[in-house]
């Protein structure tokens, strides 16, 4: 089989261990492998490549193949970083006996998306230690989504049902406070509950979901090339990053790649979605303890950021450009130009807008220690991105399973160990930096030719996992093809899923006040976790 050579060992190990209970391997990609096994088999698989091969379990879902198979499968996806390599385990499950095990006492960070397996799919979990409603709400009727015989256009009655009842948080001189779900501005719904002493927070409730869109449904309904443009509204200031990681799941299904000026432009295109959300970010930061005069600064940066995306691509925030195959516009020379320029005039602004803050000690006051998330919690819920990177996890899907150009630059990922509101801004501020040197770098040596290459057909019964390091964090996106150049399912992990329940371990023992510029700090997407 055509393992990847640096997987080799861990695959071999696998194979070993398991023998005789496996039921099928399938290689389609060097560094993609899938284990066919019973779903008895899940524990075992992840406790040994979590001991052995220090995997991370990225991502958990369901398939409805009972049409083709006569089951639903379960996907385990476990990236083995040292190794560059992901090794994904399927598990059936049969339709007289709709239940699977949960993992989430041994593995936090997979909460969530077994909770939205059994509310999508209608698979029951067996000891998980909160099995409540997760992404569809209490008032819900019992329906699934998901599955196939659940038809798109459904519509439901109006729910009438009990509404979700929070925990109560019982003692002397302990109230509750309720933020949301609707909120001041323009930001999308979701209902913070938080149990305070005084002015301490004892505890912090989340409900989120209040917006689902039914996109992976949708991507079932689509000519496949239309699902560019839904991939882009998944989360709209990471248009261009989810665009890229559908796109890179049906380059894979299909067996092709993009050109290498395809790959290059695709690269510089991560990196000013990258800039322009990390300068807006610093900003808000500095507005939610009260120093607009940053935040002004830091907005005028941005501007100059989305101006430059519109004269690269005809969009601000870089829509359209991704499409399967690589790109749909070429940079001439006078835009490579007008690129080189705004870095060149963008870095002494940002060494300025940094020692602004910096040298405020009110906002350092407000910033360090506040917010501070453990390196250990950070760990055990599987925190990604910049999140987790300012609470000491190093990993950076750029450096780690490189595609796109990122093979072809040097850059360091900003890690550091603090943990509070302050060590999330300063990476995004080394992170800045290092997309200035990225882009330099790939301008420096941009090769001639093509920008595309036309994918006319999509084989059918092909899966893939697409995946980019997004400016928020680690994006995946797996594929199963259909007849017809279109898709069966579609699955999207966006990094908010995984990062939210983060939130309610940094806020604890901050004032609420505080809320605001912790919240901001980490900056999840309501859209990307509804989807």
């Amino acid at each position: 089989m055509n393992v990847l050579p640096e997987l080799q060992p861990a695959f071999a190990d696998a194979r070993k261990v398991f023998n005789g209970r496996l039921t099928a391997i399938e290689v389609p990609r060097p560094d993609e492998v899938y284990f066919h096994a019973p779903i008895e088999l899940v524990a075992g698989f992840c406790a040994h490549l979590h001991r052995k091969w220090d995997a991370r379990l990225v991502s958990v879902f369901a398939d409805d193949a009972r049409t083709d198979a006569g089951a639903f499968h379960l996907y385990y996806v476990y990236a083995i970083d040292s190794a560059r390599g992901f090794f994904i385990q399927r598990a059936s499950v049969s339709p007289d006996r709709p239940e699977f095990p949960s993992l989430t006492d041994a593995v936090h960070g997979v909460n969530w998306q077994e909770r939205e397996i059994q509310d999508l799919f209608g698979l029951r979990l067996l000891g998980h230690p909160n099995a409540r409603r997760c992404a569809l709400h209490d008032d819900w009727p019992e329906v699934y989504p998901l599955r196939k015989d659940f038809a798109l256009r459904t519509v439901l009655p109006a729910f009438q049902g009990v509404r979700h009842k929070f925990r109560e948080v019982e003692g002397e001189g302990v109230f509750q406070v309720p933020v949301g779900p609707v909120h001041a501005g323009i930001i999308e719904p979701g209902h913070f509950l938080f149990s305070v002493a005084g002015e301490p927070v004892l505890y912090l409730q989340l409900r989120l979901f209040y917006t689902h869109k039914g996109t992976e449904k949708l991507f079932e309904s689509l000519p496949i090339g239309h699902g560019v443009r839904l991939a882009e509204s998944i989360s709209g200031d990471s248009a261009f990053a989810h665009a890229t990681a559908f796109c890179h799941a049906i380059e894979r299904a299909a067996g092709l790649d993009a050109p290498p000026r395809g790959r290059a432009l695709r690269t510089i295109c991560l990196e000013l979605e990258r800039l322009y959300n990390h300068l807006s970010d610093i900003g808000a930061i500095c507005t939610d303890v009260a120093f607009v005069t940053a935040n002004m600064h830091a907005l005028r940066l941005k501007e100059r950021v989305l101006r430059v995306n519109e004269q690269l691509t005809g969009s601000r925030q870089l829509r359209g450009q991704a499409c399967i195959g690589g790109v749909r516009c070429d940079f001439d020379a006078g835009q490579l130009d007008v690129l080189r320029q705004l870095i060149a005039s963008l870095e002494p602004e940002c060494d300025a807008l940094m020692e602004l803050i910096l040298e405020s000690s009110g906002t350092r006051d407000r910033l360090e220690t506040t917010g501070w998330l453990r390196p250990e919690v950070a760990h055990d819920l599987g925190v990604v991105g910049l999140a987790g990177r300012a609470s000491g996890f190093d990993h950076d899907l750029r450096r780690d399973f490189p595609h796109a150009f990122y093979d072809q630059v040097k850059f360091t990922v900003p890690v550091r160990t603090e943990g509070d509101v302050l060590a999330r801004l300063m990476v995004r501020r080394d992170e800045i930096y290092q997309s200035f040197a990225i882009i330099l770098q790939v301008l420096a040596q941009l090769p001639a030719g093509p920008v595309q290459t036309r994918i006319d057909t999509i084989p059918p019964d092909r899966t893939a996992l697409g995946y980019v390091e997004g400016w928020r964090g680690e994006i995946f996106h797996w594929v199963r093809t259909a007849p017809g150049n279109r898709l069966a399912r579609c699955k999207i992990k966006d990094p908010s899923l995984q990062n939210w329940p983060a939130l309610s371990e940094a806020i604890l023992g901050n004032i609420v006040p505080d809320f605001p510029v912790v919240n901001k700090s980490f900056n999840l997407s309501y859209s990307g976790t509804d989807r």
